[in-house]
């Protein structure tokens, strides 16, 4: 039987590297499961794989996006099971790799079937929200889902916005729409998680933010803060220098934000791994119990 081997981990832990250690062991292609590395522009705020390391192994879902572009987790679960066909006749195991949740889950389990928003429709609400904030938004998401409304983080306009966009969209609650089966995969999956003690990940993600500044971040985001409206860069590491374009922070400033936010957010990734028992963890610098472990499920 085919397998896809998936390695996961949060944001700093040393999956680019590892991954491509994997891919040349296991004679695989890689496919990125990361939300922002599939924009073109943004390289070095998302710790996209070097032109080096691309040239390396074969890898899809880099770079293959315009910020402009609308793009979900459902057209990934669609784009990837229909590559996953085409590769599993050249290759009996496939790596997937990176942070992104609902991505990963996406392709492992399936998410459920959400229509594509109309883009017209999504210009409104997020034009409300940026006018008004998010309050007449979650008015709005009350009086139409109650339901979702209550079980809703009221506070993560993403979730808040987008369950507004599909009880817009569809005139139906966005909660009657979501069933959380899983659904059956024709190949074997093997998940393999990367973890370090907390103190260590903190140092190795201030540590990239400083490369990443010293590599031309600032410059990158400048290009792009014509766009900052965009949900593509609604991202850490670009967000926070779009403030200090504005003037309200100062740039020592905004590097710091940009190095707690990153650490909150590995901290949110690995809440959400914990709650998937099929995971196996590792430290990233146990490569021989990992390949172990591959060999022995595949």
């Amino acid at each position: 039987m085919s397998s896809l081997i998936v390695l996961l981990g949060p944001t700093g832990v040393g999956k680019t590297e590892l991954s491509i250690q994997i891919a040349h062991k296991f004679n695989s292609p890689i496919i990125s499961s990361d939300s922002r590395q599939i924009y073109k522009d943004l390289v070095i705020g998302t710790a996209a794989p070097t032109a080096e390391e691309l040239s390396l192994v074969q890898h899809y879902f880099i770079g293959t996006l315009n910020i402009e572009d609308y793009y979900s987790a459902s057209q990934y679960e669609e784009d990837v099971l229909k590559l996953l066909q085409e590769l599993h006749q050249k290759h009996d195991s496939i790596l997937m790799t990176g942070g992104s949740m609902m991505y990963i889950d996406a392709v492992c389990k399936g998410i459920d079937e959400i229509p594509t928003i109309d883009a017209v429709l999504r210009k409104e609400i997020f034009d409300l929200y940026e006018k008004e904030g998010l309050e007449p938004i979650q008015q709005q998401l009350k009086l139409l889902d109650p339901v979702f409304y209550n079980q809703v983080d009221l506070k993560n306009y993403k979730r808040v916005i987008h369950a507004l966009e599909v009880c817009r969209m569809t005139g139906k609650p966005y909660s009657s729409l979501r069933t959380n089966t899983i659904k059956e995969r024709p190949f074997k999956i093997i998940k393999i998680g990367l973890k370090r003690e907390r103190e260590e990940l903190y140092e190795r993600i201030n540590h990239r933010v400083d490369q990443m500044m010293e590599n031309g971040l600032l410059n990158e985001a400048k290009k792009l803060y014509p766009h900052r409206s965009l949900n593509s860069l609604n991202t850490v590491g670009y967000k926070e220098l779009f403030q200090y374009f504005d003037g309200t922070w100062t740039l020592d400033f905004a590097v710091e934000k940009i190095k707690q936010n990153s650490r909150i957010y590995s901290r949110k990734q690995m809440t959400w791994f914990k709650r998937d028992k099929d995971i196996h963890w590792f430290h990233p610098e146990e490569k021989n119990k990992i390949f172990r472990f591959i060999k022995s499920n595949l």
